[in-house]
């Protein structure tokens, strides 16, 4: 994980800027997911039912997918010398492939653009995530967030 300040920040945009560590997505945590979403669809809490269905088994909801973002970011980079920062955002969000329950995802962030905002900045992150081993990304698209100092 590399720490960056706003200023090499500037100096970043339109390179990657970190990629995650492996991150196991559990039937448990699925199922945690549903319930705290009311989406208990089968395709994700099923499992039985599931293995009959187009994937083989149960997937992920691409919204437990992109709610990992802040954690696979976290242990990609971080910001150092800002007071705090906040979640503005997203850009272009797609959910190109499955998450397969029992599989692990990984996180690219690309630095997007970097512009000022009254008290600090607001960077755009461009991430992929996919499962590992898998050609086509889970999630995609841009993730936007203001740095205050």
């Amino acid at each position: 994980m590399s720490t960056l300040t706003i200023d090499e920040l500037k100096g970043r945009v339109g390179q990657e800027i970190g990629t995650s560590e492996p991150f196991l997505v559990t039937q448990d945590r699925v199922d945690l997911f549903a319930d705290a979403t009311e989406d208990h669809q089968w395709i994700h809490v099923d499992p039985e039912r599931a293995k009959a269905g187009p994937f083989g088994g149960p997937i992920a909801h691409g919204y437990l997918t992109l709610s990992l973002l802040p954690h696979l970011l976290g242990s990609s980079f971080q910001v150092s010398g800002i007071r705090m920062g906040v979640n503005y955002g997203l850009n272009r969000l797609r959910f190109p492939s499955p998450v397969p329950v029992g599989s692990s995802v990984r996180a690219t962030f690309t630095l997007n653009d970097v512009k000022s905002v009254e008290g600090g900045v607001q960077v755009l992150v461009g991430f992929d995530v996919r499962v590992e081993g898998a050609p086509k990304p889970a999630a995609v698209g841009e993730a936007v967030y203001n740095y205050y100092v």
